[in-house]
């Protein structure tokens, strides 16, 4: 519920703190205080558009921070706040902020986290619900009217949901199988001969760099044939380098004794002989890494060229071309066993349908029933509420197959027609705001509705009415906040409805009573709105009730009021 509202700087209003509670909270003044403003404000922070116009003047910038407590988050904020990265402690407040500057600009924040207006819009629906004179929302959008039926009704509609679920997926195989084989079926004939092109080239993932490195080498080979000849006649034969050097060595090892330095020598010309024959094993070696064969380079370069030009043709990487034979014969293979396959599929959607048939027309048949009973409890309400004349409907109307979803077949609109004789027309459609908030009190009443918005505001529902009209609207209004359903926050505590209200029948069924006022000092105007006590309370009663000049009489008729309220 909202427990706080913080105001700065709104049109008349320079700084104003509010504390609510639960069940019903009236606010009341003389027309002109500013009570608009009032709504102004709160819608300002729940995302509505903002206008440089409600900055009071002579200040560069306004907010409005509005408090709300759960004892658990609704499931709706809770999946908006997960979806923008938002972390809310179970428990904690959600506080809502808003900041609007002179030149237009505007800042939105949640619990101190900069956050999008338009987050705050999605998630305003869930907070606060209000019904004023143009109300477009709520009730009168007729695309929450089918939950709020299926809420009253008691139905299964997760049922229905599972089930749509359950045939869209088995459909949506069935047509992706559909489309394979017959993709499949129209390119067999160039699969078959790509097949058997690709089976006879035979390609191996990893083969075009290992021919590719061959190629280079022997085209290396190539340029150093003349080279590795020569060098290869330095090292071998008897007349060679590394032959004179064993022979030296050899005549040297004979004498080496005789003298020191011989033996140096000696040891020296080892380790030449060493390292020549390690550069004759690294050419040899080198020799045959680089050797040039003609006829291998040929068929080396051959391969390379048929791989690649296979690649071109399918449009892949050359080692992709083994993955792609791989599909080319589950694609031929669907079209072999294609029809087994798609009758398993067919069989699978074919039941699928049927269960949400089933179960769609079930959940039809206990809206229509449902409808009824709303229609009967609605028109209960209508005559204590000065709509003798109105006629309430619910229509549900099967929709084409092409239109049916997880929501079932139906499409669920709230009707009315407000004078005998005239045709059923959308709620939205009525041209008296007095007879739309007071619509909007007798369907609330009538659905006693769970899982709706966790505060409920009413914007001058009694206006034009009086008497006991308006002890019936305030009596409604009660019994919503206090025992009935709208705001409920799932413990059983009642809910929080605010009422703006001129009747004092309305005023005095309120839980607290909010005063709104205006005063001016010079040029300058303010507009104040005071918790009232219990005797302030009924001195404002009996304002409302004699005018200007409060009589004995009147106090005495609000003492009235309020001790059978």
């Amino acid at each position: 519920m909202l427990t706080r509202l913080a105001i700065r700087n709104i049109v008349l209003i320079e700084a104003l703190d509010l504390d609510f509670g639960r069940g019903l909270g009236v606010l009341t003044g003389e027309t002109g205080a500013g009570k608009s403003i009032l709504l102004d404000a709160l819608g300002l922070v729940i995302g509505n558009r903002a206008d440089s116009g409600l900055v009071r003047a002579g200040e560069d910038r306004a907010s409005v921070t509005a408090s709300f407590e759960f004892a658990a988050l609704p499931a709706a904020v809770r999946g908006l706040l997960d979806e923008a990265d938002l972390e809310i402690e179970p428990g904690e407040p959600l506080i809502l902020k808003r900041q609007l500057k002179a030149d237009g600009g505007s800042r939105a924040f949640l619990n101190d986290q900069p956050v999008s207006v338009a987050l705050l819009r999605e998630i305003a629906p869930a907070l606060v619900e209000i019904h004023g004179q143009h109300d477009d929302r709520g009730l009168v959008n007729p695309r929450g009217h089918r939950a709020l039926l299926d809420r009253f009704a008691g139905g299964d509609a997760a049922v229905v949901e599972t089930a749509w679920k359950t045939w869209r997926s088995a459909q949506g195989a069935l047509d992706a199988a559909r489309a394979q084989v017959a993709k499949a079926a129209e390119d067999q004939d160039l699969l078959l001969a790509h097949l058997a092109e690709l089976t006879a080239l035979a390609p191996q993932e990893g083969e075009e760099e290992e021919l590719a490195h061959a190629r280079a080498d022997m085209q290396k080979g190539e340029k150093l044939t003349d080279d590795l000849t020569a060098l290869q006649h330095l090292w071998s034969g008897s007349d060679s380098a590394l032959a004179k050097l064993r022979t030296g060595a050899r005549r040297l090892d004979r004498i080496a004794g005789e003298h020191p330095l011989l033996g140096d020598a000696l040891a020296a010309l080892d380790r030449a002989v060493i390292e020549a024959s390690e550069a004759e094993d690294k050419l040899e070696r080198a020799a045959e890494a680089l050797a040039f064969d003609p006829n291998e380079l040929d068929r080396i370069e051959t391969r390379l060229f048929d791989l690649r030009a296979a690649a071109r043709k399918q449009l892949c990487a050359v080692d992709e071309l083994p993955a792609r034979m791989r599909e080319m014969r589950e694609a031929l293979d669907a079209i072999e066993g294609g029809e087994e396959h798609l009758a398993g599929l067919e069989a699978a959607a074919q039941k699928a349908a049927l269960a949400y048939r089933k179960h769609a027309e079930a959940l039809h048949d206990v809206r229509r029933a449902a409808a009824k009973r709303l229609d009967k409890a609605v028109a209960a309400e209508l005559a204590p509420l000065k709509l003798d004349a109105a006629r309430f409907q619910t229509s549900v109307v099967k929709l084409g197959e092409d239109r049916w979803g997880a929501h079932g077949m139906d499409a669920v609109e709230f009707l009315i027609s407000t004078n005998p004789g005239a045709d059923f027309a959308p709620l939205a459609k009525i041209a008296s705001g007095g007879e739309l908030s007071r619509f909007i009190l007798a369907l609330k009443v009538a659905l006693a509705e769970e899982g709706g918005a966790a505060t409920v505001i009413f914007d001058e529902i009694d206006r034009g009415v009086g008497g006991a009209v308006a002890d019936a609207i305030g009596e409604r209004l009660a019994r919503l906040a206090n025992g009935g359903g709208a705001g409920r926050d799932g413990e059983g505590q009642g809910g929080q409805l605010l009422a703006v209200t001129h009747s004092p029948q309305v005023a005095a069924r309120g839980d607290r009573h909010f005063m709104i006022a205006k005063s001016s000092q010079g040029t300058v105007t303010r507009t104040s709105v005071t918790p009232l006590s219990d005797a302030e309370r009924q001195e404002e009663i009996a304002r409302m009730l004699s005018g200007a000049e409060v009589t004995e009489e009147a106090r005495a008729q609000a003492n009235r009021l309020l001790e059978r309220a």
